[in-house]
């Protein structure tokens, strides 16, 4: 799944220009509970400001100041005076794990995603991250999760989904998950009942897994 299928594209957030007042960009942040705003001109990228770039761009002699003479420097003040040009951005051609560990090794909140010549496409944040999760694994499709445990090889998936499909039912999902040093495959399986899918997998060698089975780790915490 690519970056370009699943941001929110242009036009369904919010954007400001160089010549947007900080006190409408400050309004803007609150009324759409965000915590900076991208920056463009005409279809262009140029920047980003965040809510503490506002305070930042006070003069250092503001605490001697009015609050009369605060809002007054705040009501001259535009957009293109205190953007910040580093904007974190990926290309719609990237894949969403990509992006995902980037935003995580770089503790992002969202990415704007921009095409040729730094032209603003959309942006990618958590919340989209977390529907695209949702949507892999395939919870809104209904059915039943089955989680076993399984040692680094190959053909696993094969094997198991051979069990499945000889049972006459369908995949909805796969994942594969880490913890520590176990290895876990997630089946999502159209089916309200996944015990004989559970018995034939057991049979197989394949330990199925539950929250009972980190209890005692848990408890320790």
């Amino acid at each position: 799944m690519y970056v370009g299928l699943k941001m929110l594209p242009r036009g369904k957030f919010v954007t400001v220009t160089k010549e947007t007042l900080v006190t409408e960009a400050q309004s803007l942040m609150v009324e759409n509970r965000l915590w900076m705003l991208l920056v463009v001109e005409g279809e262009q990228l140029v920047g980003y400001i965040r809510k503490e770039d506002v305070s930042e761009a006070l003069p250092s002699v503001a605490t001697s100041l009015s609050k009369h003479e605060i809002n007054y420097l705040l009501s001259k003040l535009k957009a293109e005076k205190i953007l910040k040009k580093d904007v974190p951005t990926v290309g719609p051609d990237a894949t969403i794990e990509e992006a995902a560990r980037r935003m995580n090794d770089e503790d992002l909140t969202g990415l704007a995603v921009v095409g040729k010549n730094k032209r603003l496409l959309g942006f990618i944040n958590r919340s989209v991250m977390l529907e695209v999760l949702v949507e892999e694994m395939g919870l809104n499709q209904g059915g039943s999760r089955i989680a076993f445990e399984v040692v680094d090889r190959t053909g696993v998936i094969h094997e198991v989904s051979g069990i499945i499909a000889d049972m006459g039912i369908s995949i909805i999902a796969t994942g594969t998950f880490h913890h520590k040093d176990r290895r876990m495959v997630v089946f999502r399986v159209q089916t309200d009942d996944p015990t004989p899918i559970e018995k034939a997998i057991v049979e197989r060698g394949y330990r199925i897994v539950g929250p009972e089975d980190f209890e005692e780790e848990w408890s320790h915490l």
